[in-house]
């Protein structure tokens, strides 16, 4: 009677684990979620801004090699995947609310709560290592060997707009 108690209890501790094992991890969902409306696909993810959803979640978030050029040299965007699997949490944590180079929109970092940070380290570790790294910022004056966007203001044309819209 008693091995066949304990054979029980001890499927059902098994089959316990296991489904634990195989339900999603919420801090990695939320990850997910703040990802996609953070934009950081946008920037992050080769194909992003012309192919949105299409570009497969396997593919995503790998950085690229055009870059940004401004008054501040030129940024190119992280491989996150990259940087979440090389970094320790609190690491990566500390990266993130540091800030760095335009046009990342860090603040939006900063304001987030460890809790949504943690998420998101968490969703790309998840992801796991995929890609090369990006290149390094290259700063101001020096060649730029990239395709790269130039954010820098223009001056106001003089061309009139039509009063019909």
């Amino acid at each position: 009677m008693h091995k066949n108690r304990a054979i029980l209890l001890t499927t059902a501790l098994l089959a316990g684990l296991i489904g634990q094992a195989g339900a999603a991890d919420p801090a990695v969902e939320r990850g997910r979620y703040l990802v996609a409306v953070g934009g950081c696909n946008d920037c992050h993810t080769p194909g992003f801004a012309q192919h949105g959803e299409a570009v497969p979640e396997a593919d995503r978030l790998v950085g690229g090699v055009v870059g940004f050029s401004g008054p501040w040299g030129v940024s190119y965007p992280a491989n996150l995947r990259l940087q979440a699997s090389a970094s320790a949490e609190a690491e990566w944590m500390r990266r993130a609310r540091a800030g760095g180079r335009p046009p990342m929109p860090w603040s939006a970092l900063q304001a987030m709560t460890d809790e949504d940070l943690r998420a998101v380290y968490r969703y790309l570790r998840q992801l796991g290592p995929a890609g090369v790294a990006a290149p390094t910022a290259i700063a101001p004056g020096e060649p730029i060997p990239t395709p790269h966007f130039v954010f820098v203001p223009q001056p106001p044309t003089t061309t009139k707009l039509s009063a019909a819209r």
